[in-house]
């Protein structure tokens, strides 16, 4: 009975047994439906290989593909007040953010940190859609505020990339105040003489797209991502017609004047270090880490030519 229950049953529930496979193995690209694998994403930067469709990126990956080597430091952030207005809707506010911290792994919404980007030191803050949307928070300014002073202080450009549906409504008139703050932080850099560029990325709405977010000395996007204040669909239903196709968009924007590029992903990091070293005065990038030429050897005196 136990060679039977210890071995023939297992060995049998073994064969017919279903394996599962681990969840985060394929993603389903949401715009075109194609499975794609997660190394495959990877590769790609969380880009469709099939229908070129830019899907979300956090702040870590991003800057791993973007800093030399994908060596970066992170800028220390002063924590702000604990909710502040002690707000609840369905769940209490702190329980929403231990909620979100424990979803990405992340603090908050917005990471800094500072690096090299071909051998041009910069510092750069990346905001996550997936914390609360991205919200515009009073961790965020002070993030925000502190990439500048950092920037600043260093005397690097100032990078930001941007996604947010708008202002956190949990912390009320306290995140909208982040608006002439951050506005504030970007007229230091501006008195500093460094560039400050900003590249919206899928979605950047709301008091975002009002304040930093398009401020830049120059103003880069992504292909397709959604550029607003207000939605299309508020739009829609509050003047009761039908928009422009593609309005809002990072290319109908670029159209109109509001942007300078609209860069695929792929190639965001050349056309950054491009700028980069052009508005910090410097010569263009070196490719590959060869020796300096050697100095031409002097001409042989002519045969004639005495001392």
């Amino acid at each position: 009975m136990n060679w039977i229950t210890n071995y023939v049953r297992p060995k049998i529930n073994s064969l017919f047994s279903r394996r599962e496979v681990p969840e985060n193995l394929w993603t389903k690209c949401p715009e075109c439906g194609t499975m794609l694998f997660h190394r495959e994403m990877e590769a790609s930067l969380n880009v469709c290989s099939n229908c070129d469709h830019h899907m979300a990126i956090t702040p870590r990956d991003r800057f791993r593909a973007l800093f030399d080597g994908g060596i970066f430091t992170e800028v220390k952030v002063p924590d702000p007040i604990a909710d502040p207005l002690h707000f609840r809707d369905q769940k209490k506010y702190p329980d929403r953010l231990k909620a979100a911290q424990k979803a990405t792994g992340e603090k908050e919404a917005m990471l800094v940190a500072e690096g090299e980007i071909g051998r041009t030191p910069v510092v750069a803050a990346a905001q996550d859609f997936a914390f609360i949307g991205g919200s515009l928070s009073m961790y965020v300014g002070n993030a925000f505020i502190a990439g500048a002073q950092r920037a600043v202080a260093m005397k690097k450009p100032f990078v930001v990339f941007s996604a947010a549906g708008g202002a956190r409504m949990q912390e009320g008139i306290l995140a909208l105040m982040q608006m002439p703050r951050t506005t504030v932080a970007i007229q230091m850099l501006k008195e500093a003489g460094l560039p400050y560029i900003v590249v919206l990325t899928h979605p950047t709405t709301g008091g975002v797209t009002a304040s930093y977010a398009m401020l830049g000395d120059v103003q880069i996007a992504e292909p397709n991502a959604l550029i607003c204040f207000a939605g299309p669909r508020v739009i829609e239903q509050t003047i009761r017609e039908k928009l422009p196709e593609g309005f809002q968009r990072a290319e109908y924007l670029l159209d109109h004047g509001m942007l300078d590029r609209v860069t695929h992903r792929k190639e965001l990091r050349e056309e950054l270090i491009t700028i980069l070293r052009m508005l910090m005065g410097q010569p263009p990038e070196m490719r590959g880490d060869l020796a300096a030429p050697a100095a031409a050897p002097e001409p042989a005196p002519a045969s004639g030519d005495q001392a």
